[in-house]
């Protein structure tokens, strides 16, 4: 690529959290003037999200990698379970010989996924690596031999075939690197591996006990060890009491190396954070060893307009459905998403055809017209703040009955609870009646405050007679739990308890940074 591809590049200065939104489990690489940045989407779809940059700090939606992985009873919620806190989980990323690369294992289905694509919008090839590989990374040597590295608390090197469909029959496959089960609250995982100046690295995260998530890496001459090394960053930032670590590393034409991990930030979700890497000795230092609040990088294309990660349109990628959804039962426009039930189920977290975006920054609304003119008794449409503990603004139709409520979900699981299934009805703070016309068109709000221990979502509705949105109910308190293991989103619903057949219509959608 000519140099000149960069003679119109600039430097600009930022904070180092890039992205204020949900976006974990980082994996980073560079193509010529453009950076690619994957990130786990979970139990959403559709899923595996690619964003694009030219800077490393400015981001906008690439690409989905699929559509939906398997219409299984979990995946598409008519278990009325779903596969909360599984689905895909930490992607590798890769770029070789005109070829990316995706690579994942999908926890609900016990699976490890390949997606390949001549371009990075698609369309995306999907086929299986044979074995099950934990948080992989996936390495093309300079031989031609294909490796990949996974796995937990025990950190394995498999040798894969060329084609990477399954481990090489007679290949490498070994464990590297091992963790002290005695010492630590999470073994190492979060796998990146890199060979740079004819070495191996070996980017890892784990927790040790009494300590904040801490990113370590491990260097060998050899790609099957000895492997050395321990911890390279293990510091808080922006007072979260909480480690920046797990991601991937990528170098800028300039030489400059820097790596995009995550951070903790309670019902918010896990926020990207830039972090310089320099080489000391063949060994990386991240950012002397101390998060830094701001970061100068690069701009590649200093004139370049990014579509911003959120949006009021229906159908830009910022929305995705919760589960794989039955498109014979929606209707989606910019404007307007329509959604009608054919299951009975309890609450938000069974509802099917769930609309969903994530929160942005610390503190923002979102706003929606709500026509619930059709629904029945028993059922329940709104706008949801939606987590492993929720709360929602929305109009129930109980005995021919319209009301407003407002209406929470708590549960008793730590935080590292997974697994568990959410089987009960929330609870209503507060309701009141209205009158059928205004379930015809109802204006509801969600205005979150995602501060440090302080996360809540405070519900509204527009009075029409004091012009403006009015607090309904109490302050709903918010938590990042692992039984969904996503930060808090936007999500439209309807669902009913008793027969199927409910409609309700959302419309002009609007997304607000406060």
């Amino acid at each position: 690529m000519s140099e000149n591809l960069y003679s119109q590049s600039t430097y600009k200065t930022s904070s180092s959290y890039i992205i204020p939104a949900d976006f974990p489990d980082l994996d980073v690489i560079r193509v010529d003037d453009t950076y690619y940045m994957v990130s786990t989407t979970m139990h959403f779809m559709s899923g595996c999200v690619i964003l694009r940059s030219h800077n490393l700090v400015d981001w906008e939606h690439a690409a989905y990698v699929y559509d939906e992985l398997e219409a299984s009873d979990g995946e598409t919620l008519r278990d009325n379970r779903g596969v909360y806190g599984s689905g895909m989980w930490a992607a590798c990323l890769r770029h070789h010989n005109g070829k990316f690369y995706v690579s994942f294992v999908a926890n609900d289905l016990h699976k490890t996924f390949l997606f390949t694509a001549d371009k990075i919008e698609g369309p995306w090839k999907k086929s299986e690596i044979e074995g099950f590989y934990h948080d992989m990374s996936i390495l093309f040597d300079d031989d031609g031999r294909v490796y990949c590295v996974s796995g937990n608390m025990n950190i394995t090197l498999t040798e894969l075939e060329s084609d990477l469909s399954a481990p090489k029959k007679n290949g490498v496959q070994k464990v590297i690197i091992r963790d002290n089960p005695e010492k630590v609250a999470l073994g190492y995982e979060g796998s990146h591996i890199y060979k740079i100046n004819g070495k191996y690295y070996v980017f890892l995260i784990h927790i040790l006990k009494g300590k904040m998530r801490s990113e370590a890496c491990f260097v060998s001459d050899k790609i099957d060890g000895e492997y050395t090394g321990g911890d390279v960053l293990c510091s808080d930032l922006a007072h979260w009491n909480s480690g920046t670590a797990q991601g991937g590393i990528v170098q800028a034409p300039d030489g400059e190396w820097f790596s995009v991990v995550f951070q903790d930030h309670g019902a918010l979700g896990r926020i990207p954070v830039l972090v310089r890497v320099k080489f000391v000795d063949d060994f990386p230092v991240f950012s002397n060893g101390v998060a830094p609040e701001s970061v100068t990088v690069q701009d590649l294309r200093p004139d370049y307009v990014y579509k911003p990660l959120y949006s009021d349109d229906f159908t830009a990628p910022a929305w995705q459905w919760n589960h794989i959804p039955n498109k014979s039962l929606i209707e989606l426009e910019r404007a307007r998403f329509c959604v009608k039930t054919d299951k009975t189920c309890i609450n938000i977290t069974q509802a099917a055809n769930t609309l969903t975006q994530r929160t942005f920054t610390e503190d923002c609304a979102g706003s929606v017209t709500l026509s619930a003119s059709e629904i029945c008794d028993g059922d329940i449409a709104g706008l949801g703040a939606l987590e492993g503990e929720y709360g929602f603004i929305g109009i129930k139709n109980e005995g021919g009955k319209y009301f407003l409520i407002a209406a929470e979900h708590k549960n008793d699981y730590s935080p590292w609870t997974r697994g568990i299934p959410d089987t009960s009805e929330p609870v209503i703070i507060e309701q009141k009646e209205i009158s059928f016309e205004n379930t015809r068109s109802i204006k509801l709000r969600l205005v979150f405050s995602l501060h440090y221990q302080a996360e809540n979502v405070q519900c509204q509705y527009f009075d029409s007679q004091k012009d403006e949105f009015v607090n309904f109910g109490k302050p709903i308190l918010l938590r990042y739990t692992l039984d969904q293991f996503v930060g808090v989103r936007f999500a439209l619903f309807c669902y009913s308890t008793k027969q199927a057949g409910a409609k309700a219509t959302f419309t002009n959608f609007k997304l607000e940074l406060l």
